[in-house]
């Protein structure tokens, strides 16, 4: 049974950079390539950015194996910590992580959490 969980993040962005990349740089890291069928193979997961001027927060929830988090979580904080990802398109977005760690599941994203385990 997989456990449901969310890890919080923020860093520093420019703010016209492509809030879409830091996810894609965790998509990466977990599942090894954008473009791949489901479920994904360590943790089905999701990441939600809110951008405030230039800052950046990200909720990053997954559902995962109980064994599997501390892994999964490492994982998050390795792509975060890279600092920059360029995309399909050749173009490069830059950040900096500011920090990270295990957050509480709010209503909505344990409603979230329990759709992705599911996949």
């Amino acid at each position: 049974m997989r456990g449901h969980y969310v890890h919080a993040a923020s860093l520093r962005m420019d703010p016209d950079a492509d809030l879409a990349a830091p996810g894609a740089a965790i998509t990466l890291e977990l599942c090894g390539s954008w473009d791949h069928v489901p479920p994904c193979p360590l943790a089905p997961h999701h990441t939600s950015p809110e951008r405030q001027g230039g800052a950046v927060e990200l909720r990053i929830v997954f559902a995962a194996d109980p064994g599997q988090e501390a892994e999964v979580r490492r994982r998050i904080d390795k792509a975060l910590a890279s600092g920059s990802l360029t995309g399909p398109d050749g173009m490069t977005t830059r950040w900096s992580l500011q920090g990270s760690s295990a957050a509480v599941l709010s209503g909505a994203e344990r409603g979230q959490a329990e759709r992705i385990a599911t996949t």
